[in-house]
């Protein structure tokens, strides 16, 4: 029997009916290359950045400083802190003044090499550190020298260490005033190897070394000291710590360092010679200025 019913041919299928147009698949690869691109600028960017940063601190000397005028004005972080440490004998208003600035300035406004090496020329500064803590902090650390003393020597004035050597090339001059009210000075040939002994004997007595000025080694065998009030003790060679002792009983009893005198004479050990101070000159004569002397 026959069939009224035809099939229905079926229609041809194409395999590539669900594929994207060139056009498409062009444009997705744009996008992913240009979010690739981005992903990666945004990195140099983080990545020049903290090195600009980093470079700065460590050697923001480099800059010019045209370059780091117009820096500083966009800069928003501000100084709020200056921690300093290490220091002893070295006053913190000579760190601040060789530091090149100050609260409230730029952060990176100076250069931090340029004020490490002017805090080294600090008399007192062995070694010095400076850097930037961000947001708004500068730490300084110093290491310091270790001098008991100046030495005063044909005109010239250096720091010496408990053996006698010398601390530092630099010489101090009248802007290191700071420096010369903190140590003793020694004066003369040979004072720098002696220097030791007698300001530890000197400690021994406060009342005696807070009337001294300077201690005066005399043909290398034995000590002057200067008072502040011009008086000139003479101590017996080899014997200092028995005529300090008696000289601490007559300030004790007399306050005779604070007495108008021009020499009190020690060498002996049996008695003490004692000169006056000579009477001040009249306005009409002309009195050469007194001077240390190293000799005998």
């Amino acid at each position: 029997m026959m069939s009224f019913f035809r099939k229905r041919p079926q229609e041809p299928v194409d395999p590539y009916g669900d594929r994207p147009s060139s056009m498409s698949l062009f444009w997705q690869r744009q996008k992913i290359i240009l979010r690739r691109l981005s992903i990666l600028a945004l990195v140099c960017l983080l990545l020049a950045g903290t090195g600009w940063l980093a470079w700065s601190s460590l050697g923001g000397h480099r800059l010019t400083d045209s370059l780091r005028v117009r820096l500083a004005a966009l800069d928003p972080l501000r100084i709020q802190h200056i921690i300093i440490t290490g220091r002893r004998l070295t006053d913190e208003s000579e760190i601040l003044d060789a530091l090149g600035t100050g609260l409230n300035h730029s952060l990176f406004s100076f250069s931090v090499e340029a004020a490490r090496q002017r805090i080294d020329e600090l008399p007192f500064i062995e070694h010095s550190t400076v850097e930037r803590h961000l947001p708004d902090t500068i730490n300084i650390t110093v290491e310091e020298k270790n001098p008991i003393a100046i030495w005063q020597m044909d005109g010239h004035f250096v720091l010496i260490n408990q053996k006698g050597d010398t601390v530092s090339r630099q010489e101090l001059t009248a802007r290191n005033s700071s420096v010369f009210r903190k140590l003793p000075l020694v004066v003369g040939a040979g004072a720098n190897l002696e220097a030791s002994t007698i300001i530890s004997l000197l400690n021994q007595f406060p009342d005696i070394n807070s009337h001294s000025l300077a201690l005066i080694r005399i043909g290398q065998r034995r000590w002057n000291i200067l008072m502040q009030n011009g008086t000139t003790l003479m101590l017996p060679e080899g014997a200092e710590a028995a005529a300090l002792a008696r000289l601490h009983g007559y300030q004790t009893d007399y306050q005779l360092l604070d007495r108008p005198l021009k020499t009190i004479d020690m060498r002996l050990p049996d008695r003490m010679v004692i000169h006056p101070a000579v009477p001040a000159p009249s306005p009409d004569q002309d009195a050469p200025p007194a001077a240390p002397s190293a000799g005998d």
